[in-house]
């Protein structure tokens, strides 16, 4: 038996999908993160999760904006300038041992990226079909990775961010509305060099200007 936690922050969509789940004479389904789930050996532990909801996102304040992990597609062990301990955010909701399946969107490698960064061994189109998504619990339980074909171009582009981890600091707090001054003092920069990251950030992502880089970088998920 297949033990799956459904976490969504939608609750009309995350009835659905319990409901949806149930049908599946393998599966008992339970509605999270606030459920707790009962360790046992005899069960396969499956965590289904929104990509773009439940997955920590880089914090703009910490040098290192993307925390990295090796493996799959060569994905870097660390961003340069990481700290050691920002390898993976704990993750507070997901019930202890259970196997990571995320719900996401297409053309959004930099939320494919964060969920690979937390460790997620299943991707499922969430405009993809049920039995895409039970099949995805099914790999997963068995600790095999599963990504829906709609999702595998944009994992692959996960690994192809154009901005440093800088440039994305950056980014990520003028797309929060702070100024030259205020990211300045943030990260510890002198102004000359956080203009020198955002025109850089600008020219890297093809933008008019800065509004157009922040629309781009959050456009594919990065920031």
């Amino acid at each position: 038996m297949i033990r799956v936690q459904v976490a969504h922050p939608t609750g009309l969509f995350s009835s659905a999908l319990v409901v949806l789940l149930r049908e599946q004479e393998d599966f008992d389904v339970f509605r999270g993160p606030a459920d707790a789930v009962a360790e046992d050996p005899g069960w396969a532990d499956v965590w289904v999760t929104d990509a773009e909801e439940f997955l920590p996102r880089p914090a703009p304040s910490h040098a290192a904006c993307l925390p990295g992990s090796a493996g799959l597609l060569g994905l870097p062990a660390t961003a340069p300038d990481a700290p050691r301990d920002a390898a993976r955010p704990a993750d507070p909701t997901r019930p202890k041992g259970a196997g990571l399946l995320v719900l996401a969107a297409p053309h959004r490698p930099g939320v494919l990226r964060r969920a690979f960064d937390a460790g997620a061994l299943g991707y499922v189109d969430k405009g993809g079909s049920p039995e895409r998504l039970a099949a995805g619990i099914r790999a997963v339980a068995r600790g095999e990775r599963y990504v829906d074909v709609s999702l595998a171009v944009g994992l692959l582009h996960a690994t192809e961010i154009p901005l440093t981890p800088r440039e994305l600091s950056v980014l990520a707090l003028a797309a929060a509305g702070s100024g030259v001054g205020e990211i300045a003092l943030s990260l510890h920069l002198s102004r000359g060099t956080v203009r020198n990251y955002l025109a850089a950030a600008i020219r890297k992502t093809g933008a008019r200007n800065r509004v157009d880089a922040i629309r781009i970088a959050h456009g594919a998920g990065w920031v």
